[in-house]
Parts: structure tokens; sequence; C-alpha cells
């Protein structure tokens, strides 16, 4: 059985849209047990399919906000829904943790609480963005880093690669994304780590693919694109703008007067095929990579379904044992990285 401890007060609906989520996830799969962690007021109703053999509640007495500051809820909410299902892995009640609460925050928690790997200097968030490969393109850092170093991107090339093999892809291809293919591109920190990442490929460490630009993440070149914080998060949001802009044209167009409606409706089984390729609820849950437990973060903003979705990742990434991955992936490069003199290499900007 895999537990999953969910914190049931985070996003911006809270209750209201995780625990419908939690039933429909445990109806459908009978080897998970769930910890519903929160107000116990706000939890008193549970709908059938969340029986007492497949689940409790965990009280917590606060809550910590979309907009709380790090600092609020990492020293004065301490028993918060969020703290106290993320204890629920350090103390070995749960396999992993799920919260739709506040990035930022859910970073600093969980990084005080569970602390990082040995060998991992920075947590990273990882997450799938579908491509036209017909798969999805697996992306870190997407925030929790603005400034990384090269061993930083390093390290988060051989997090992800044991995220992509946990779940079913042998020897995943990294790229790391780039302003060109060509080796002598980007500035220092990109260039020092194009280098760390080739000699961690020629030792057979991960499997590089090169450089690549914004444009491969959709075009599936890869199984990984590596970047810091800040160019991550900037693409993601990006993407996500541009995907919903797509979205608002297309029903725009539709609605233009009878003959419009007409066609929508000749296209309406082609049009939810293209909605449901591109729905980014699908691929809700963003793993937090180099802790020392297992934490997933899912969409402030997630419904019922997209939820769902990341408990399902969350579980699927505990079954898989992604936790001993990733110190299996990383414990040869360190002890390699601790034989060679590396100097250390700037910001980025």
């Amino acid at each position: 059985m895999i537990r999953i401890a969910v914190d049931c007060m985070g996003g911006d609906f809270g209750p209201a849209v995780t625990v419908p989520a939690c039933a429909a996830f445990a109806a459908a799969c009978p080897q998970a047990q769930l910890l519903l962690v929160g107000q116990p007021q706000a939890l008193a109703a549970l709908p059938a399919a969340l029986s007492p053999d497949r689940c409790r509640v965990v009280p917590a007495s606060e809550v910590v906000t979309m907009d709380d500051p790090v600092e609020v809820a990492l020293r004065r909410k301490k028993d918060s829904s969020m703290r106290v299902a993320i204890a629920q892995v350090k103390d070995g009640a749960a396999d992993v943790a799920v919260s739709a609460g506040n990035t930022g925050a859910l970073m600093a928690i969980a990084r005080y609480v569970l602390k990082t790997l040995d060998g991992i200097d920075r947590p990273a968030i990882a997450t799938q963005l579908p491509n036209a490969a017909g798969g999805a393109t697996t992306v870190l850092d997407l925030g929790a880093n603005v400034d990384c170093s090269a061993e930083h991107l390093l390290q988060f090339a051989l997090m992800g690669s044991a995220l992509v093999a946990a779940g079913g892809r042998d020897n995943p291809s990294v790229g790391l994304l780039n302003i060109g293919e060509e080796v002598i591109k980007g500035n220092e920190v990109i260039k020092r780590a194009g280098q760390l990442l080739r000699e961690a490929a020629a030792r057979g460490l991960l499997n590089f693919y090169g450089n690549v630009e914004g444009n491969d993440i959709f075009k599936g070149t890869t199984d990984i694109v590596v970047c810091d914080g800040f160019v991550g998060n900037v693409a993601l949001k990006t993407s996500e703008g541009l995907a919903s802009m797509i979205g608002a044209f297309l029903r725009e167009e539709f609605s233009r007067g009878w003959y419009a409606r007409a066609v929508a409706a000749a296209a309406w089984p082609v049009l939810m095929r293209l909605k449901r390729r591109v729905d980014h609820r699908r691929y809700n849950g963003a793993a937090l990579l180099g802790l020392r437990g297992l934490v997933f973060k899912s969409h402030g903003a997630a419904d019922v379904f997209a939820f769902e979705q990341a408990l399902r990742r969350a579980y699927d990434a505990a079954h898989a044992g992604l936790l001993d991955r990733v110190q299996h992936r990383i414990a040869p490069t360190l002890a390699w990285l601790q034989t060679m003199p590396v100097a250390p290499s700037p910001a980025c900007p």
C-alpha cells in the first residue's frame, strides 16, 4: 500500500477540490491509503468512497494561504496542514505528500523538514509538458532556484533522469536549454554546465543530447530539458498563456455566426481530441526533487480532475521508488566530482 499525505486545505479552493479528488482517486486506486490533513471541522463530512480503512484525518489547526510570505509559513504556522502533511513523510507515516498550496512556502517547509539528499545542494521543481511526439517533456527547474551554478544544473539533470526512468523510460535523454544548439552559445554558467554534462555522459552517468532551444520542449527532442528556475518558470507561464490564448481565439472564431457554429459542430470530435492532448490538467503534479522524502506540488487553481492527476503522479513516483532512484543516480556523480577540482561557477544573471 502506498500512503499519501494530502494537504487538504491548500490551493485556491481547499477541501472543495481536494476532498472530492481524493475520493475519485481512492475509488480508482485501491492500493493507496490517504492521510487527509486539515482542520477537522472542514473535513467532517467525507464522501463514502473515503472509507475508514482507506483513509484517516490528521488534524492541523492552521492553513498556509496563497499570499503568506515564506517566513510566516515556516516560522509562525508550525501546525499548518502543509507542514503536518510533510511531517507525515519525515515520520514514516506516509510515502509521499501532495499539496496545492503556496509554492514558495511548500519548498521552504519541505526543505526545512525533510532536508536535502547527500550531493544535492538545492531541490528542483520538475513537471511534464505535452510534446508533438505524442508524449511529454520533463522540464526542471521551474522556479525553485532563480540563480544556479553549473553544478546545480548537473544535479537537476541527474534528478530529472531518475524521475523519467521511474516512469518507465530507460536511459532518458537530457537537453540543456540554451539560446542555440552550438557549444559556444550561452553564458559562462551554461557553457560550464554543458562541459560537465558531456563529461558525465562520457562516464555513463546520464544520456546527454546537447544544447536545445525553447521550441525543442514541445517538439519532444529530448525526454528532459534542464534550465535554471528563472528561465523555466518564464517558459512554463508563457506556454500556459499561449495555450489559453489559442483556446480563446478558437472559441471566438467558432462563435461568429451560424456558419461558424455549424463548422464547429462538425469539427467537435476533432476539437475534443485536440483539447485532451493539450489539456494542462492531465499533466498536473510537479515533483520537488532532491529532498529526503517525496513531495508533489499541484497547481493552486487545480480543479478536481487536475488534483486527482497530481495524486496519481505522486502515487506512481512512490510506487516506482523515485527516492531510491535519485540517490542511485547521485552517488556515483558525487564521487566523481569529489575527485576533480571544480572551480565555482558564477551565478546566473
